[in-house]
């Protein structure tokens, strides 16, 4: 995964996952589109390479946190889709709830109005 206009930069473990699980939290969908979903929906600062995205839906699979399956596309091409399983929207669930701990314990650090020790 790679911002727009910024050096390449490292993403704590599992942020792409859960990035996947949210967006087919909406239904299932292909690859391409979950890709352009995750670009769409952060204005266009995090785009999903292929090299991160498929072995990344791969591992998503193999955990049972999502599904696969081939399906005919919006143009007409076969594509695999996948969608959410039950254990992925439980997980899902999970890991925003640790997610939203840890950006608010992120912005209390970043915002504390105490004197920089250095």
């Amino acid at each position: 995964m790679t911002t727009r206009n910024t050096p390449r930069m490292e993403f704590l473990q599992g942020t792409l996952d859960v990035l996947i699980l949210r967006t087919l939290l909406f239904g299932p969908n292909h690859g391409h589109a979950i890709a352009k979903h995750i670009q769409r929906t952060s204005e266009d600062q995090l785009q999903v390479e292929t090299g991160s995205l498929y072995p990344a839906l791969h591992r998503l699979e193999g955990r049972g946190l999502v599904e696969a399956g081939w399906e005919l596309a919006e143009t007409g091409k076969r594509a695999k889709f996948y969608r959410l399983t039950t254990k992925g929207r439980r997980e899902l669930q999970s890991e925003r709830s640790k997610w939203e701990a840890f950006a608010r314990a992120m912005g209390l650090v970043l915002n504390s109005s105490e004197e920089d020790p250095a």
